[in-house]
């Protein structure tokens, strides 16, 4: 019963729409209504600007970080902290606060790896900031990081720094992928037709 309440509160925990939040408190609208209309730290960051944004990444990528960190330091196993951070992801993906329609939950899903998988993150993170650094694409980044996720776990190992990576966080991990892969279906079709929109453009309102 520990464990599940425990995947259930960090479900609650990613279903904190932190960009909704922190947009709406700042400019009195709503985060979906502006930009890409996606609630996550890219949007808010056309809607209030850079220092908002980092406020609100960091904001979600503590979503995943935490419930794991919590699991870790009760005695949970790599099951059930592979469990918590799947949850916090869904939670953003698909947040009980927003009608069950959320963000893309790169950050979260980085915030869990990050306490899941150091190594494996840090490789992942490596693979975004050059990604986007040489395309100006943040879904480009994004994909090929939770893409190459599982691979990094199955190399690096798990918490602890173990040298072997158990199967149940190599599965949670890679249904962390899945999550975040699975809403970035449109941004797929678009680099495929050369018309996703780089960092730093300006993007009108329209359905992602």
């Amino acid at each position: 019963m520990i464990w599940l309440g425990l995947i259930a509160a960090a479900y609650l925990v990613g279903s904190v729409p932190f960009s909704f939040l922190v947009v709406r408190a700042l400019r009195g609208i709503d985060v979906r209504s502006v930009g890409s209309g996606n609630p996550g730290a890219t949007n808010a960051m056309r809607a209030v600007g850079a220092l908002p944004a980092l406020a609100v990444l960091a904001l979600d990528f503590g979503k995943g970080l935490a419930p794991v960190a919590v699991g870790s330091w009760l005695g949970a196993s790599p099951a059930v902290l592979a469990a918590a951070g799947v949850a916090a992801v869904a939670g953003h993906v698909f947040p009980l606060f927003l009608g069950f329609s959320g963000g893309k939950g790169v950050a979260t899903a980085a915030g869990a790896l990050a306490m899941l998988a150091p190594l494996a993150a840090a490789a992942s993170m490596a693979v975004f900031f050059v990604a986007v650094a040489w395309k100006r694409y943040v879904s480009l980044g994004s994909i090929l990081a939770v893409a190459l996720a599982p691979a990094f776990v199955a190399l690096f190992g798990r918490v602890g720094w173990s040298p072997r990576a158990p199967k149940e966080l190599v599965a949670g991990v890679l249904l962390i992928g899945l999550l975040v892969l699975a809403r970035h279906a449109e941004n797929v079709r678009r680099l495929l037709a050369g018309a996703e929109h780089r960092l730093g453009e300006r993007v009108e309102m329209e359905h992602w």
